[in-house]
């Protein structure tokens, strides 16, 4: 009969003591990460052939096929039309977001990571089967190998 975390006899509390000590540390990476972006209608998103591709030049299809659609919504042009824009946009805005961390103490960094990686170690520990060394009254403890 299984005892533990994952069928072994590794325990439950150390499984979710690892388990929320991780989520801790995961949320608290999360929050200190700051997302900034370049999107806007000047700036060029794909190069094409030496031509510079901007958000603004994408909008141009997205309204022609926007018309097509409300004019003739049997027209497949008009939706690939603004589709096709639609993913180039989205493309666009993902191609221009950048990632930091933010101004964070040297003290939260380390609370951080001990708190992911320390949870990590417990939570794995948790899932493998321990070698309990039981003493009955006719065996003697097996020695550490």
């Amino acid at each position: 009969m299984p005892r533990g975390a994952g069928g072994t006899n590794g325990g439950l509390m150390p499984f979710f003591l690892g388990l929320a000590m991780m989520i801790g540390g995961g949320y608290m990476f999360l929050n200190s990460v700051r997302i900034h972006h370049n999107f806007g209608f000047g700036r060029g998103l794909y190069n094409f052939g030496g031509v510079n591709v901007t958000s603004g030049m994408i909008l141009i299809p997205f309204i022609f096929g926007i018309v097509l659609t409300f004019y003739n919504s049997k027209n497949p042009l008009g939706f690939i039309l603004w589709a096709g824009s639609m993913v180039a946009m989205v493309f666009g805005v993902l191609q221009q977001t950048t990632f930091s961390l933010a101004g964070l103490s040297l003290f939260d960094l380390i609370v951080i990571l001990v708190l992911a990686f320390g949870g990590l170690g417990i939570f794995l520990s948790s899932l493998r089967e321990l070698n309990r060394h039981e003493v009955t009254p006719d065996k003697k403890p097996k020695a550490w190998p």
